[in-house]
């Protein structure tokens, strides 16, 4: 077994048997590392950067989650482990080089330690996404997705204004709304597909359980330094939570989108 006794397992679910429409999931909240990878080679400061998980991401989607009484997944691995936002065939599912740190236990990787990877982490993650999504169309629901990340506020030198990143492509129904939502409210930047974009290949998740089945659907960014603590991941899953009152509450949301 590439996961052993002593490994957590490759998700976590939260209030599976919630009465929302909605289900939010979290692919970067987790920083484990099988044991027997030994950390892929790794110090331990590099699991305190957002290389290795999205700072913050978990709490804000709990909360969320809680307040939407909304089932919610989280990925307990590190991305640098097998990025679950990343298709199969993309070059950087298993990362060499992340911002600049390399990443030795992906180096000359094997397939079959690669394929090992996909059968112990990234499919089971993606299988308990499809699993929840079908057993709330089994409810009679057609259910809406939101995936919650977060962002680091400077890359490559370049300083990211926006608090808050709303991350969409062909579906407005979450996404349009939900700008205009935040974008009143006072003295919050707001960054429309940024300070990544929707259409970007890179977005798996969405892309794969969502999009191609034409359900709502939108991806959020929230930038690390605002919730990197508990306070702060409360107050700005607040800020999220009042923006998305009505719009998950609106019964025309659910439905395929034509």
């Amino acid at each position: 077994m590439y996961l052993g006794p002593e490994d957590p397992p490759p998700y976590s679910v939260y209030n599976e048997q919630a009465p929302a429409r909605a289900l939010f999931v979290c692919d970067h909240s987790g920083r484990a590392f099988p044991a027997g990878l030994n950390q892929l080679g790794l110090a331990d400061w590099v699991l305190e950067r957002h290389v290795a998980w999205d700072i913050g991401s978990a709490d804000v989607a709990h909360h969320l989650a809680a307040r939407f009484e909304a089932p919610l997944i989280c990925a307990n691995y590190s991305r640098l482990v097998i990025d679950n936002n990343r298709h199969p065939e993309d070059p950087t599912v298993c990362i060499t080089v992340s911002e600049g740190i390399a990443i030795p236990g992906n180096m000359d990787m094997s397939a079959v330690d690669r394929e090992k990877r996909f059968e112990s982490i990234f499919d089971p993650y993606h299988a308990a996404i499809e699993r929840q999504l079908n057993v709330m169309r089994g409810h009679g629901i057609v259910p809406a997705l939101i995936a919650i990340h977060s962002c680091t506020p400077v890359f490559d030198r370049v300083v990211r204004p926006w608090h808050i990143g709303v991350l969409w492509d062909k579906d407005p129904r979450i996404a349009v709304p939900l700008l205009e939502s935040l974008g009143a409210m006072e003295g919050i930047c707001i960054g429309d597909n940024e300070p990544y974009s929707g259409r970007d290949p890179h977005d798996y998740t969405i892309d794969h359980h969502a999009e191609a089945a034409l359900i709502p659907h939108v991806s959020i960014e929230v930038r690390q330094d605002l919730i990197d603590t508990p306070e702060g991941a409360e107050r700005w899953a607040g800020v999220l939570g009042d923006a998305l009152d009505d719009i998950l509450m609106d019964d025309e949301l659910y439905s395929h989108l034509t």
